[in-house]
């Protein structure tokens, strides 16, 4: 066939370079991405606090900057939808995969519960979905599109009635990735993000920040098995309400993520465009033994556009080779994009990270640190450029093909064959 060609002559060009394409590939089939299921539709939820199982909106309030935008048609509305979409988009993602869930996808049946009385049996169905198709799961608290959240403030509420009401979901949150990961044989990443602070100037930052650690603090009293479940912290420069002040920053979650031994998530749409959260992996490494990544884009202020192949995308999944961090990072996608099919965004995005991950493992690593280190600065550079013009694309055809996926634009023509059988027909 002609990909197998064209790959047999990408593999020569790549063994010139002293890289073994066969090994690279074998390393990125044993990676997991953890897809998001809030883009299929648009972070709605199941609850009747977080929406309904028709696939009615969540409760406005305050959305915590959880906000989608378009109205592409075929949006899924129940949780059989929902989960169809998320095997027809892993179906076209090469490798085996974890799905990502909120607690708002809770299937409560007739006797709806509150985010403080969810129980894993609210997520049974997921599990035995997820089961059937060898999957694993994540799982996060839901702290918005709530009436208890209108104020802009939950963990770090100043009124304790409301605080504990978190709290109680926080630790009802945590029993249920414990239950995901015992069911299912795979740790689940249980993780908090919160949308507390102030849209102004606030005149006192301190309080909220220690209410929050106390919160922290009685969410993780009880003690669950790693092989089960572990605890990861959010943080974020800013969202919609909290333009000048965020209660959980980063800086607030990375102390407490090193003293209480959490994994810290660092989400690529949650710092200064100038930032880079590339840099930041092997600083956060150096002291904790575990980090989760969201993966998205940001576009000015707004944090969540589906994932491309970006030079942003790239350096992070050059550092991830680089620093041999591959079993040590949580590799989770965070967009909602509700202007194109959404099932071809969980693909576009999911294709992209792994594709970014497949040139950095098509990088000659060794020869650059050596170069470094003999202070061949010039040689360092140079490789560097070489390597950006290699036909990695010839190495991913290969793969898709080895997986069972379809290659290239392929994959398309099945979105818009699905999209005209199945979500066409959804009103």
């Amino acid at each position: 066939m002609k990909i197998e060609k064209t790959y047999q002559l990408a593999r020569e060009m790549y063994a010139g370079y002293g890289v073994d394409t066969a090994r690279a590939l074998k390393q990125l089939a044993a990676i997991r991405l953890s897809l998001h299921c809030w883009q299929g539709d648009d972070v709605s939820g199941f609850s009747a606090s977080g929406g309904s199982a028709s696939g009615g909106e969540p409760p406005r309030g305050n959305l915590g900057g959880v906000m989608p935008t378009g109205n592409y048609p075929g949006k899924a509305r129940t949780p059989a939808e929902l989960r169809a979409d998320l095997a027809k988009a892993l179906d076209l993602i090469p490798g085996r995969h974890r799905v990502n869930l909120h607690a708002i996808y809770a299937e409560t049946g007739a006797r709806p519960a509150d985010r403080d009385e969810l129980a894993p049996e609210h997520f049974a169905g997921w599990v035995a979905w997820a089961r059937a198709h060898k999957l694993g799961l994540d799982f996060n608290g839901t702290y918005f599109s709530h009436p208890l959240a209108e104020s802009g403030r939950t963990l770090s509420h100043p009124d304790r009635a409301i605080r504990r009401f978190w709290i109680d979901h926080g630790r009802a949150c945590r029993r249920i990735g414990a239950y995901m990961g015992r069911q299912l044989a795979s740790p689940c990443v249980t993780n908090i993000w919160i949308p507390d602070g102030s849209k102004d100037t606030p005149a006192d930052r301190k309080a909220p920040r220690e209410l929050l650690k106390q919160s922290l603090d009685e969410i993780f009293k009880e003690a669950y098995k790693p092989a089960y479940n572990l605890d990861a912290l959010e943080g974020k420069l800013f969202g919609l309400g909290s333009e000048s002040y965020v209660v959980g920053s980063h800086d607030f979650y990375l102390a407490y993520a090193v003293a209480r031994r959490k994994l810290l998530c660092l989400d690529m749409g949650h710092f200064h465009p100038t930032e880079s959260v590339a840099d930041k992996l092997s600083a956060v490494l150096a002291q904790l033994p575990q980090v989760l990544l969201h993966v998205s884009r940001g576009v000015r202020w707004d944090s969540d556009h589906v994932v491309t192949l970006t030079d942003e995308l790239r350096s992070l999944a050059a550092e991830i080779v680089r620093g041999d961090y591959l079993r040590r990072v949580h590799i989770g996608l965070d967009y909602f994009d509700a202007s194109i099919n959404r099932v071809a965004a969980w693909v576009i995005g999911a294709r992209a990270m792994l594709q970014a991950l497949l040139i950095a493992l098509l990088e000659p690593s060794a020869t650059l640190r050596r170069l470094e280190l003999k202070g061949d600065f010039t040689a360092r550079l140079a490789l560097m450029e070489e390597l950006k013009s290699l036909p990695f694309g010839a190495v991913w055809d290969y793969y898709c093909l080895r997986q069972d996926v379809p290659p290239s634009r392929a994959w398309m023509r099945e979105v818009k064959s699905y999209e005209t059988a199945v979500q066409s027909k959804r009103r």
